[in-house]
C-alpha cells in the first residue's frame, strides 16, 4: 500500500490561512493517487482545524526532541514523508533519514520564508524590497533543507526563478505547484452576484501573519482615508482570524473601517463585496485572498508584491499599484465603473483557468513522484550537495535535538 506521512507545522486550517488551503490541496492530490495518509504534528488541534478524519486520514500527536518519533516512523514505514515547511524538516528530517531511509522525502516550502523575512526587514528599514538582503541565516537554513530533501514543492514561479537563477539550485529537486482548483463551470460564474448587487470593500487574511497585519495598518493610516473622501458612504470590512489587540483597536464605525473578525466561510463575504483590497508591502508565495477573489468574481487592487506569481502578463484580475495615490484611484475607479469591473472579473476567470486549474498539474505531479520512487538512488546521487548536508559533521540540528532530548530525561 502507498503510504504518506505528513509532518505538519500545525494542523491545517483552510478557513483561516492560505497555508491550510494549500495543505488540503496537496492532501487531495495524494488521496487521488490512492495513498493512505497519516498526519503527525506537535501542535494541538484547534476549533478551526480541518477534520482530517473525514478524509480517512489518521492524526497523530508527536513530540519534539523525543526518540519516540523514531519508533513511530519505523512502525509506520511510510513510502513518502512530506515536511510542512523547512522548520519541520530541520526538527524531524534527520530522524526520518536514520529510521526510515528508503522513504522519499518531500518538502512543501509553503512560501520561501527567507524571502518574506528579508522583505519585511527591508520595509522596516525603509529600503526598497527589491534591495532586500536575501543572503541571510534563514536563507542558509531553508536552502539547506531544500537540498536535504528529494523534492521541494514551490508555490510561485517567482520563487522557482529565484532558487534556480540566484541560488543555482537544480530544477531536478524542485517542482512548481501553485494553488490548484477545479475548473469553474459556466453556471457557477453566471450565478455570482452582479455589480449592482454588491457593496463595499473587503480585506481578508490571517491576522497573525505579519504581512497581513502591516497591510491592515497601511489601509487604515494611508489608503482608506483617501478612499473615504471620494466614496464617503462605502465601508471597508476587514476579516481575519487571530487579530492582535492593536488590530482590533482599529475598528472605527464612524469612518466605516470595520474589523469583523474571523470569517468561517469566505465565499458569501467575498462574492457580496464589490472590490477586494490587498495592499501588501512585503510577503512571499501566492496570496490565497486573491485566489478567492477571482473564484468569487471580485476584482482586486493589490501591490506588485501581492500580485507576483498570481497573474499572467496578459491578464490581471484587477489593478496592481505600489503608490498610495494609484491604489486609491484604481480602487475608486473599479468600484464605480461597471465596464471596468466586469472586464477585471472576466480576466480573473481566465487566470484561474490558465494558471491554477488542477488538471494542469495533477498528472505531472503524479508522474514526478512515481519517477522519483523508481529512480531514487540515482536521483540522490545526482543531488550530491544534499548528501553533504546529510553528513554528520553538518547536522547541528540533529545534535542540538539529541542534547535537548538527553537534558529532558
Amino acid at each position: 500500500m502507498k503510504t504518506l506521512l505528513i509532518i505538519g507545522h500545525t494542523f491545517p486550517e483552510p478557513a483561516t490561512t492560505a497555508a491550510g488551503t494549500r495543505m488540503m490541496q496537496i492532501i487531495s492530490l495524494f488521496l487521488e493517487q490512492g495513498y493512505k495518509i497519516t498526519f503527525a504534528c506537535t501542535a494541538l488541534v484547534s476549533e478551526k482545524s480541518e477534520a482530517l478524519s473525514n478524509y480517512g486520514i489518521n492524526s497523530i500527536a508527536i513530540k519534539l526532541n523525543d526518540e519516540s518519533f523514531n519508533e513511530f516512523i519505523k512502525d509506520l514505514k511510510p513510502s513518502i514523508v512530506l515536511f510542512d515547511r523547512y522548520i519541520t524538516e530541520e526538527q524531524f528530517g534527520w530522524r526520518v533519514v536514520e529510521s526510515c531511509p528508503d522513504a522519499l522525502r518531500i518538502l512543501d516550502t509553503e512560501d520561501l520564508h527567507f524571502l518574506r523575512k528579508a522583505r519585511e526587514e527591508a520595509v522596516k528599514k525603509g529600503i526598497d524590497v527589491k534591495d532586500a538582503n536575501l543572503f541571510s541565516e534563514v536563507a542558509k537554513r531553508e536552502i539547506a533543507s531544500i537540498y536535504r530533501c528529494d523534492l521541494s514543492l514551490i508555490i510561485s514561479e517567482i520563487e522557482m526563478d529565484l532558487l534556480e537563477n540566484t541560488f543555482n539550485i537544480s530544477k531536478r529537486i524542485l517542482f512548481y505547484l501553485p494553488f490548484v482548483i477545479n475548473s469553474l463551470s459556466k453556471s457557477e460564474m453566471e450565478s455570482l452576484p452582479t455589480f449592482e448587487d454588491r457593496n463595499h470593500f473587503i480585506a481578508i487574511g490571517n491576522l497573525m501573519h505579519s504581512p497581513n497585519v502591516d497591510s491592515v495598518l497601511y489601509l487604515k493610516n494611508e489608503i482608506w482615508p483617501e478612499i473615504r473622501k471620494l466614496l464617503p458612504k462605502t465601508e471597508l470590512h476587514v476579516y481575519g482570524a487571530y487579530a492582535p489587540q492593536r488590530i482590533q483597536e482599529l475598528h472605527d464605525s464612524k469612518n466605516r473601517f470595520l474589523i469583523k473578525g474571523w470569517a468561517k466561510e469566505v465565499s458569501e463575504l467575498m462574492k457580496n463585496a464589490k472590490v477586494c483590497l490587498a495592499p501588501l508591502r512585503f510577503g512571499a508565495g501566492l496570496k490565497g485572498k486573491l485566489l478567492d477573489a477571482m473564484i468569487y468574481g471580485t476584482p482586486s487592487v493589490t501591490t506588485s508584491i501581492g500580485a507576483e506569481g498570481m497573474y499572467s502578463s496578459e491578464f490581471k484580475a484587477g489593478r496592481v499599484n505600489d503608490d498610495v495615490k494609484d491604489i486609491v484611484s484604481n480602487a475608486v475607479s473599479l468600484y464605480t465603473h461597471k465596464d471596468e469591473w466586469l472586464q477585471e472579473q472576466k480576466n480573473g476567470f481566465v487566470v484561474l483557468e490558465n494558471r491554477f486549474q488542477k488538471d494542469l498539474f495533477s498528472e505531472d505531479f503524479k508522474n514526478t513522484i512515481h519517477q522519483l520512487q523508481e529512480h531514487k538512488i540515482k536521483h540522490r546521487e545526482n543531488n550530491f550537495i544534499g548528501q553533504i548536508f546529510q553528513h554528520h559533521s553538518l547536522k547541528s540540528t540533529k545534535y542540538l535535538s539529541k542534547w535537548i532530548e538527553e537534558k529532558n530525561k
